[in-house]
């Protein structure tokens, strides 16, 4: 493998695995090509480099045709859908990725590529063009046309449909067929991160005028053989599908199983090939078996400390930067998370996403600089309530060892556990301190948006700042990638200066596989490749 050593050498081994991920997925060179030079890379330098990751993916092992797997995911219910727009957790974004396509796809850095759209354009952001694949037909073997794509997108908009989309697609102005193989999506103001936004699972398109989802009719990788709602599906190959030599499985048998153990154990047993969101303390018997492993994809979300700033101490903002300076952040993920993750700093941008800002100085455990900053803040010697739950993804555990680090900088806090029933509706941003579990967005714009900007119900810490929000409505409409990763830039200092949330670490998705299950790369919406294995993957001989 002497060339992915190489590429290894040029680019480093986080964005070699990016790169090789998206050919396995089935990127062309041309889309790696794309994908570098949208980072800054020089064209010539980038041409080199994605001749070698083509060859580096070539060397690898050959994915082999048939064979039928079973995989499990943590939730399940009589309300499964397939219907993209109204679909609500991990199991039914699966089953959408295994019977739908996006006009484009997301890759290992959320940067969106063409899918079911050749390519898209645009010169203001505002109006933008999409170029349809030719070729395509449905399931049961209708052509592929912009009727149908009309029709998915805009019926996101129908109050009557629920779309869980609706706050997105409420941008769009209209959508309107400009071509036999073309269509025209207006906005309501500029927004360059479009194609992010339609790669996601709820933009999926369907077939011009379905009414009824049962059947899944969509031109995805799989054909629906059947589908119970809160008991399984049955996906089998679609023998028709666009892309060349896709899908590798015969057939996929897709189940809901809520309680981990159960998950671990029937996988170790042999019973499933694949199961998601694997507790880090699994991990080492799953190693230990021989037959199974783990499959990680870090920075898919983070358990956050909330300081409200608009109540409480967290109006102080000398007691602010004491919580976050009191943050043993290496402790935390080694002890908590067992290493799973990656060490945060205060900003909500994780490092596989191509707009993290690399350039923010790490904030250091420093208990005596918070003693400092305490004394300032003059809090006197009132016991301070800190809310965390298990609903919240390891917050009390980070709350206890907030609360032995605070101790030795002459602070009391008092760790109340709250019941997982009920914390996000009844605690989370209800209390002058209390815990958040953020999982990551398809795009900058939008994790910013929802938690950070002023007017944002679930603004977390309630912190406000007018400059903060012209920047990220500015960002939102810059086409220029190079000034809009700037902006970006300037944002996360902003959180990580003045924002009212700490955040130690990124969490890992952990999902247990068969060690004959090959072909899972890292996609940080999730584990599960961000819910898209399926087409993905394939069994070793």
């Amino acid at each position: 493998m002497a060339d992915n050593k190489q590429l290894n050498g040029l680019i480093g081994p986080e964005e070699s695995t990016r790169i090789l991920g998206a050919l396995q997925r089935g990127a062309s060179r041309r889309d790696v090509l794309a994908m570098l030079t949208a980072g800054g890379m020089q064209a010539a330098l980038a041409g080199s480099i994605a001749g070698l990751a083509t060859s580096a993916q070539a060397q690898t092992q050959t994915p082999r045709k048939g064979g039928r797997i079973r995989v499990a995911e943590a939730t399940s219910g009589v309300s499964d859908t397939l219907d993209p727009a109204k679909q609500g957790n991990g199991t039914d974004y699966s089953r959408g990725f295994m019977f739908y396509n996006g006009l484009t796809w997301l890759d290992g850095s959320l940067t969106p590529q063409p899918q079911l759209a050749e390519e898209f354009s645009t010169k203001d952001a505002k109006t933008w063009i999409f170029k349809l694949r030719k070729g395509v037909t449905f399931h049961d073997g209708k052509p592929f046309t912009p009727a149908d794509v009309v029709f998915s997108i805009m019926r996101h908009k129908n109050p009557a449909i629920g779309s869980k989309a609706k706050v997105l697609a409420d941008q769009i102005e209209d959508v309107t067929a400009t071509g036999p193989n073309e269509v025209t999506i207006r906005l309501v103001a500029p927004n360059a991160d479009l194609p992010a936004i339609l790669g996601t699972y709820h933009f999926h398109i369907v077939k011009d005028g379905t009414t009824d989802f049962n059947a899944g009719i969509g031109t995805g990788p799989y054909k629906v053989k059947e589908f119970k709602p809160g008991v399984r599906a049955l996906a089998v190959r679609n023998e028709n599908y666009w892309k060349p030599n896709r899908p590798y499985l015969d057939e996929i048998e897709h189940v809901g199983i809520s309680d981990e153990t159960a998950r671990v154990n029937a996988l170790l047993a042999g019973e499933l090939d694949l199961i998601g969101r694997v507790n880090p303390r699994s991990v080492d018997r799953v190693n230990a078996s021989g037959k199974a492993a783990i499959f990680e994809t870090k920075g898919v979300s983070y358990t956050d400390l909330i300081m409200r700033r608009d109540s409480g101490p967290g109006a102080n903002p000398d007691f602010v930067q004491a919580m976050k300076l009191l943050f043993n952040r290496e402790q935390m993920l080694k002890s908590i998370q067992l290493g799973r993750g990656v060490v945060a700093n205060d900003q909500p941008i994780n490092p596989a996403n191509r707009f993290f800002f690399k350039g923010l100085k790490q904030r250091p455990y420093d208990p005596e600089k918070a003693k400092w900053h305490l004394q300032k803040a003059n809090l006197g010697s009132a016991t301070i309530p800190v809310v965390a739950s298990t609903a919240a993804t390891s917050s009390v555990e980070m709350a206890l060892v907030l609360q032995h680090a605070a101790r030795q900088a002459g602070l009391n806090l008092d760790v109340r556990n709250m019941p997982a029933d009920g914390y996000w509706s009844q605690h989370w941003m209800k209390h002058p301190v209390n815990f958040g579990n953020i999982n990551t967005r398809p795009t900058a714009d939008l994790a910013l948006t929802l938690f950070f900007k002023s007017d944002s119900p679930t603004n977390e810490s309630g912190w406000k700042n007018e400059k903060f929000d012209q920047l990220l409505v500015a960002a939102r409409g810059e086409t220029d990638q190079a000034k809009r990763a700037q902006m970006y830039a300037d944002m996360q200092v902003m959180i990580h200066s003045e924002g009212g949330i700490g955040i130690p670490m990124f969490l890992s998705s952990l999902d247990g596989h068969s060690k004959k299950l090959k072909g899972l790369s890292p996609i940080p919406l999730g584990g599960m490749m961000g819910s898209s294995f399926a087409e993905h993957v394939w069994i070793e001989a």
